[in-house]
């Protein structure tokens, strides 16, 4: 039966306890993590946050009643202990904090007993994931699990104790907002108040941090949660957290300045990582030329290589046609892998298709110099002597081929690239890699709708000598937007915003935004800019990201505390879930059935 605490009070977490105590008392409380009854002493391992601590139970020393709860001690019972800390007597344990001591227990409270859990409370647990996401608050009794959140907690707090020296001021911004349809989908709120209407959480605080410079407060930062109704991944999350900023009269050297110094810090008091400053920049062009990628990883190489000058006019259909609809012929070499099975091979072109690619041409050089190509058939010995050289290729290498529109070729070498990187172990996975990608578009072109979209937001600034294009050449104007980049993985980005008037309605123009649509959409804003608007910039890192990548996790979901699953769902308190007619009838929303669903239902 569980007692109460009768005002004892805990003196140390367990690994507080060190060799500085021995002779001390002290009362620690905490998991039963083991326990071991040998007859004549019961040891058991107590667990807190903070680690394992070995405690002893001897009848003589602590009493025939003490002794016996302690015999009766299963996993996870929680319990409150007082004793002696002593050097241990039997062999010292050099993998634990407390390892060369224990605690000779004087007393024991029983403060909660526990069923059998569904999986074992330790590291490194071989438990399915949907099972310990289920008895998450089990999972996170383990220790790897812990160690991560906790490690979440210090880079949070160095982020603001950092923003704040700088002059940041911590504003928080709305969670109800207005929905303003511009990339994901929003989440919608029905309000009771206002029948009909809808609230918006989030995607990110970005108009309202600009209103913030509109009014004053120079410098902004929060740790905002975020919402976006997307498909997940491995780094998504349909709620999410970022660490948000806005800066008055800065422009991108300003931006940056600053961020590299946080990041700095944040590594340095999280993982001891010396990050050397300044950080290495790249421009977005050279990013998708090289590595066909905006988000790099440049911890190995395997560039991809532009060969349409060289297959031009060649005999293979794929590469010229590719070339003569304005596209280009592009590969990667995966040095060494020139004896690569066929099936292998294929299982590469299969790949390639999932990011958009026809298919995938290449040329395997053997050891004796020999090839072995899927389109050698269509070209002379020169043209394939000429590509082969362009590419660099010795004997056992593997070269890959991509032909299509550049684009698609960009996403299908540099995802091909980073599965090789993989599958050949060239990824030094201790290395930390921060790369800044500059000067981006300003807008990309959608074929879907026939139209250019605005490649971050429409409230981007473009480059200054690059505004004459705007209508001649739209596609070519950059824009002063920057992202930060760690491994490969988008770390977080913004840009310096249009504060100017004129470039701004131009700006709505050319994105094919009426000016009444923008004013339905950002009135606020634009109505805000009317009365001075300081030049002003931003960025936001992706926390989870930056945690994940820091702690060697796998996924987002490791460093977040309850984190939902791949269809936005939490295994463990079922969210979402249905609601009461009453309240559906009070917000005035009617649940109708999709054919989708009605056909399942009857199957």
């Amino acid at each position: 039966m569980a007692e109460s605490m009768q005002g004892l009070k805990r003196s140390h977490r367990c690994t507080e306890v060190s060799v500085n105590d021995i002779g001390s008392k002290v009362t620690v409380m905490g998991w039963v993590a083991k326990q071991r009854n040998k007859g004549g002493i019961v040891f058991v391992d107590l667990r807190d946050r903070s680690g394992i601590l070995q405690i002893i139970f001897e009848e003589d020393k602590c009493g025939a009643e003490a002794f016996e709860k302690a015999g009766r001690l299963r996993s996870e019972f929680v319990i409150a202990v007082t004793g002696s800390v002593e050097k241990r007597a039997g062999a010292v344990n050099d993998n634990l904090a407390t390892g060369q001591i224990e605690i000779v227990a004087d007393s024991i409270r029983v403060l909660s007993e526990a069923d059998t859990p569904p999986f074992p409370v330790e590291e490194n647990s071989k438990t399915k994931e949907e099972i310990r996401l289920k008895y998450r608050y089990l999972d996170l009794r383990r220790p790897d699990v812990q160690s991560k959140i906790m490690l979440r907690s210090k880079i949070a707090a160095t982020m603001r104790a950092f923003m704040v020296d700088e002059g940041f001021l911590e504003i928080e911004t709305p969670i109800l907002c207005k929905s303003t349809p511009e990339g994901a989908r929003d989440y919608l709120v029905p309000s009771r108040v206002h029948p009909g209407n809808f609230y918006a959480l989030p995607q990110s605080p970005q108009i309202f941090k600009q209103l913030l410079m509109c009014s004053g407060f120079d410098r902004y930062f929060q740790i905002a949660k975020c919402f976006r109704d997307e498909d997940l991944r491995a780094d998504r999350q349909p709620e999410f957290t970022q660490v948000d900023m806005e800066l008055s009269f800065v422009d991108v050297e300003d931006v940056l300045d600053v961020n590299e110094r946080l990041i700095q810090k944040v590594c340095k008091e999280a993982i001891g990582l010396d990050v050397q400053l300044p950080l290495p920049r790249m421009k977005w062009i050279d990013a998708m030329n090289r590595y066909g990628s905006d988000k790099p990883d440049t911890r190995f190489g395997m560039e991809l290589t532009d060969v349409s000058d060289v297959v031009k006019g060649c005999g293979f259909g794929v590469f010229t046609s590719a070339l003569e609809a304005g596209g280009s012929v592009r590969g990667i070499n995966a040095k060494g892998q020139g004896a690569m099975p066929r099936k292998k091979i294929d299982a590469l072109v299969d790949f390639a298709k999932g990011y958009g690619a026809k298919g995938l041409a290449y040329i395997a050089i053997q050891e004796d110099g020999s090839i072995k190509s899927s389109f050698a058939k269509f070209m002379t010995e020169e043209e394939m002597s000429a590509l082969v050289g362009a590419m660099d290729g010795q004997n056992g290498d593997l070269l890959l081929f991509a032909a299509d529109k550049t684009s698609i070729v960009w996403n299908v070498l540099g995802a091909l690239r980073i599965e090789l990187g993989k599958q050949m172990g060239l990824i030094d996975e201790s290395k930390f890699n921060f790369l800044w990608v500059v000067e981006f578009p300003l807008l990309e072109w959608s074929d879907e709708e026939a139209r250019f979209k605005a490649m971050h937001h429409p409230f981007t600034m473009p480059m200054e000598e690059d505004w004459q294009y705007i209508d001649s050449d739209p596609g070519r104007v950059r824009a002063k937007a920057y992202d930060i980049v760690l491994n490969g993985v988008e770390l977080g980005g913004g840009s310096v915003r249009i504060h100017q008037n004129d470039i701004q309605a131009k700006m709505f123009e050319v994105l094919g935004l009426k000016q009444e649509v923008a004013n339905e959409r950002f009135g606020f804003l634009l109505d805000a800019f009317k009365y001075g608007v300081p030049p002003h910039a931003g960025l936001a890192y992706g926390l989870d990201r930056f945690v994940m990548l820091l702690t060697g996790a796998d996924s987002i979901r490791e460093v977040i505390a309850f984190p939902k699953v791949k269809d936005a769902s939490c295994l463990m308190s079922e969210a979402p879930n249905i609601v009461d007619e009453e309240q559906l009838s009070e917000l005035g929303i009617a649940i109708v059935a999709t054919e989708e669903a009605v056909e399942t239902t009857e199957e």
